[in-house]
């Protein structure tokens, strides 16, 4: 008896060989095919990749140890499972020229025949022909489900597939988790490494449920999936997705920037409440805060200057008393508020008259893209050329859009802006007085234009509606 014969069994997909029972068909199939040309099968190749792909590592290993003699031959199911692109044929038929004996358990071919050896020739072509045709239909499907505004690969950290042919939405959990990743960078005060262990404390996890990696973080912040646009690896064009943005395009432009290095952030070594918000009225510097002996100093840094230092107390003091004439009674902030809300109306022109030119602008691009086609149809314009111009006015496209989003929702949250400054002058030193660093901070860039320092004399600016309030309360004092 001989050395006996390999048998190679393969399915194009992991989840055919778990799920299915295209493995074990194919096994029992050779296993009666051997038993009635008396086979003795002594190993068995098993495979679960594609025939589409050359540099199978189970077929290329088999066929080692086919050359090497290990083996009088090998036995499988049929060509086109060992065949569908003809570079493995092609080994297989060199096997076959050494006189390794090669069988199908599906196909009656004497491969030793000229006639029989064209005969699966033709069936190799023909099955490498289908796999082609295979491809291109998918490339087709592929591309107009992107044309479509579709992204039909899985869904990014941060969305949720809905199933095929369906938009990705938004991930009520992580979503937020990677629009909150995208504010912590931008803000230049975390790495991606930082990130993503700060990321992975919050809850967030990769697709296999694992933690968010460095490369992870940086593939997320990279993605201008997150502003409502496709781009293929493959090729880097874009496309306008019809997904819900998770971010602006202000923000991705920003951490882009980062990312680049063509923003370059400074460091905070200290975070004092009057940070920059202190300006030399003589020499229109920024004061700088420093800390002397438990108490915080803002000192001009002007040599010449007059105005040398002012303590942090002083200042806070003077705040106080500012705040404490800025007063609203109740009746007093719901007709102001009413106010606010019927001049709501006379600004309800200006914002279509604002849309109407954003829309003209959208016009005009989608008029240059198409120009754009045609240079390329009549190659005027070469298609590296294209890309890139393409790929700039879909990028305008979005920024234009999250205007108009913007002007559209913009309909109530000034007058909502404005009638929350008003609240807030209704109580604005108990809302000082009870709140954190951060929000003293922020509510005094609400009130507050400018804060001036001549020598150690404090002057400021107020914001509207607050001047118009301070004045008031300095009439009835007076």
């Amino acid at each position: 008896m001989g050395q006996g014969f390999f048998a190679y069994i393969r399915v194009s997909t992991i989840k055919q060989g778990v799920q299915g029972v295209s493995l074990q068909e194919q096994k029992s199939a050779i296993e009666r095919y051997a038993h009635s040309q008396n086979i003795r099968i002594i190993q068995w190749f098993e495979e679960r990749e594609t025939a589409a792909k050359c540099g199978r590592p189970v077929f290329n290993q088999m066929l080692s140890l086919l050359k090497k003699s290990k083996a009088e031959g090998v036995v499988i199911h049929k060509i086109d499972r060992s065949a569908r692109n003809l570079r493995d044929w092609s080994d297989l038929g060199e096997l076959i020229d050494r006189g390794v004996s090669v069988h199908f358990a599906n196909e009656s071919l004497d491969l030793g025949s000229r006639g029989g050896r064209l005969s699966a020739d033709l069936q190799a072509v023909i099955a490498s022909d289908f796999i082609r045709n295979l491809k291109e239909e998918s490339r087709k499907g592929f591309y107009g489900r992107i044309k479509q505004g579709l992204y039909p690969l899985p869904a990014p950290i941060g969305y949720l597939d809905q199933g095929r042919g369906k938009m990705k939405i938004v991930d009520p959990i992580k979503g937020p988790m990677v629009k909150r990743a995208f504010e912590m960078y931008a803000s230049g005060k975390w790495s991606t490494s930082r990130l993503a262990q700060e990321m992975t404390r919050r809850g967030l996890r990769n697709h296999r449920g694992g933690r968010i990696s460095k490369n992870g973080v940086g593939w997320i912040l990279r993605n201008p999936f997150y502003i409502g646009l496709i781009r293929l690896k493959s090729t880097g064009e874009m496309f306008e997705g019809v997904h819900a943005p998770l971010i602006t395009k202000s923000l991705f432009d920003k951490v882009q920037g980062i990312i680049t290095g063509k923003t370059v952030l400074g460091s905070t070594k200290h975070d004092y409440l009057f940070r920059k918000m202190l300006l030399c009225n003589l020499c229109k510097r920024k004061l700088i805060g420093e800390r002397q002996k438990g108490h915080v100093y803002y000192r001009c840094q002007t040599k010449e200057c007059p105005t040398k230092t002012l303590r942090e107390e002083t200042v806070e003091e003077e705040i106080e008393r500012i705040l404490s004439k800025i007063h609203l009674t109740k009746s007093e902030l719901n007709l102001a508020v009413s106010n606010l809300r019927s001049a709501e109306l006379d600004r309800a022109q200006a914002r279509r008259v604002e849309l109407k030119s954003l829309q003209l602008q959208l016009n005009k691009i989608n008029e240059r893209q198409n120009r754009l086609t045609d240079l390329l149809i009549d190659g005027v314009l070469a298609e590296e050329d294209y890309l890139k111009k393409k790929n700039a006015l879909i990028c305008e496209k979005r920024s234009i859009k999250e205007n108009m989003t913007t002007v559209e929702s913009g309909r109530n949250e000034k007058t909502e802006s404005s009638c929350k400054n008003l609240e807030l002058a209704h109580m604005a030193l108990l809302s000082y007085e009870n709140a954190t660093t951060d929000e003293k901070r922020e509510m005094l860039n609400i009130v507050i234009s400018n804060l001036l320092v001549s020598g150690k004399i404090l002057s400021f600016k107020l914001n509207v509606p607050f001047e118009e309030i301070w004045n008031q309360s300095s009439k009835d004092k007076n």
